[in-house]
């Protein structure tokens, strides 16, 4: 079961809560990464952990996934897939984040359910985030705010992006691109529910722990 701070807040019908972190996986989830997934939700509050893999077959996503899956569920953090509505209902996942071209929030929620939690990429774009919350997402992301590896940058919204949704819709919005415990103050300060990190937490020299303990730090 999801978290239940993570469950409230992207209700619709909750006040706004503090700003919470939302894991983004690295494309290579194999080998140690369970061990490291595990430190990282032990060192900190993470509210969700989206499963991303390019690349590869729906069955070989789908065995990379489980074991991550079980450790998301032992400590309350909801399990999110990355593009693929199939792959998470093959999962029973707690919900999708979908890109533009990754299809439409509501053939996401007819396949998934009502309790399924549907994240959309709006970009730069209030026009995109605004028929995003008509289609029925759970939530919108904005970015990439700052230079990132993890994906193509081409899109840069300004933080005030944040405050405009924040201010008038009571969707959570999702702040992603290339945030750090160092620069992410002005996001949290200008209105997004969730800080979206990757590398971040990933690529951090002092691991993977002592980064989820750096962001919890700033976000308390």
């Amino acid at each position: 079961m999801p978290n239940e701070s993570f469950a409230e807040l992207f209700s619709r019908d909750e006040e706004r809560g503090p700003c919470q972190l939302y894991l983004i996986s690295p494309l290579d989830v194999g080998g140690d990464f369970p061990d490291r997934l595990a430190r990282a939700l032990g060192a900190g509050p993470v509210a969700a952990f989206q499963f991303r893999v390019k690349d590869i077959d729906q069955h070989k996503a789908a065995a990379l996934a489980e074991p991550l899956q079980r450790i998301c569920a032992e400590r309350d953090v909801a399990f999110m897939v990355n593009d693929s509505v199939a792959l998470a209902k093959r999962l029973g996942a707690d919900g999708v984040h979908l890109g533009q071209d990754d299809g439409d929030p509501r053939e996401a929620r007819r396949v998934l359910g009502p309790g399924a939690q549907i994240g959309v990429t709006a970009h730069d774009s209030k026009h995109l985030a605004m028929e995003a919350g008509e289609a029925g997402a759970d939530y919108v992301a904005f970015g990439a705010f700052y230079p990132t590896t993890t994906k193509e940058v081409r899109h840069r919204p300004d933080p005030s992006i944040l405050g405009w949704w924040s201010t008038l819709f009571e969707i959570p919005c999702v702040a992603i691109g290339g945030i750090t415990p160092d620069n992410a103050r002005p996001l949290v300060e200008a209105g997004a529910d969730f800080l979206a990190v990757c590398g971040a937490v990933w690529n951090a020299p002092e691991g993977e722990a002592e980064a989820v303990r750096r962001f919890a730090a700033l976000l308390s």
